[in-house]
C-alpha cells in the first residue's frame, strides 16, 4: 500500500520536469512602445495622440502559466501514461516598457537633442534614417562649413544613445536576448515616423518619403 501512495507525487514530478516555458517576442506590444517614443523624440505635441494596437494603455501584465490540461480526455487513462504526455507548452506575454528611468533619461536627451540640432538636418536632406536604426549625414553639402563639425558630433552622440535604448529596452523587459530585435522594430519605425522629405536607407540606396 505505501508504494502506490508515492505513485502520483513521483508522475507529477515526472510531468512538471517536461513543462517547457515559451516567452515569445511580443512585436505588437514592442511596436507600440517604439512608436510612442519615436514619435515623442520626433515631435513631443505627437505623442499625445499615440496609443497602442489595442486601443488602450501600456499596462504591464503578469506573466501566467498556462498547462491547457484540459485539452486532455482524462476518462479512462492510465495515470502511467502521464509520463508520456511529453511538453505542456506555456505561454508568457509580457508587455514592453519603457517607461523606467534609465530609458526616459535616454529619450529626454535624444528628445532635446533632436530638436537643437537633428531636424534641421533632416529638413535639409543632410540626415538620414540608416536600415539599422541609427542616423548617418548623407549629404554634408547640405550644411553650412560652420555647422559640420557640429552636426557630426551631434550625429555620433544620438547614434550612441540610440544604441544604448535598444539594450535599455531589453534588458528593462527581461530578455537582453531581445535587443537585435528591438533594435529592428524601431528601425522601422523611425521610417515610418519620418516626416514628408526626410531621406531613408533601404539597401544601398537612399529614399525619400
Amino acid at each position: 500500500m505505501k508504494q502506490w501512495l508515492g505513485m502520483p507525487v513521483v508522475g507529477a514530478l515526472l510531468l512538471s520536469a517536461c513543462v517547457t516555458i515559451n516567452v515569445y517576442f511580443p512585436a505588437a506590444e514592442a511596436k507600440a512602445a517604439a512608436r510612442e517614443f519615436v514619435e515623442k523624440v520626433i515631435d513631443k505635441a505627437d505623442s499625445t495622440q499615440i496609443k497602442d494596437s489595442n486601443g488602450g494603455g501600456m499596462a504591464m501584465q503578469s506573466r501566467h502559466v498556462d498547462f491547457n490540461l484540459a485539452r486532455f480526455d482524462m476518462s479512462g487513462l492510465d495515470p502511467w501514461a502521464l509520463v508520456g504526455i511529453g511538453s505542456a507548452q506555456a505561454q508568457s506575454a509580457p508587455d514592453i516598457t519603457i517607461k523606467t528611468p534609465a530609458i526616459q533619461a535616454i529619450q529626454s536627451r535624444m528628445e532635446a537633442r533632436f530638436s537643437s540640432m537633428l531636424r534641421p538636418g533632416f529638413d535639409s536632406g543632410a540626415l538620414g534614417f540608416t536600415e539599422d536604426g541609427l542616423i548617418s549625414v548623407r549629404d554634408a553639402g547640405k550644411l553650412a562649413l560652420k555647422d559640420r563639425v557640429a552636426m557630426n558630433a551631434a550625429v555620433a552622440d544620438d547614434n550612441r544613445d540610440r544604441k544604448a535604448v535598444y539594450r535599455e529596452v531589453a534588458v528593462a523587459n527581461g530578455h537582453p536576448e531581445w535587443e537585435a530585435q528591438i533594435r529592428n522594430v524601431f528601425a522601422k519605425q523611425w521610417v515610418e515616423s519620418a516626416r514628408s522629405g526626410w531621406w531613408y536607407q533601404t539597401g544601398d540606396a537612399w529614399k525619400q518619403k
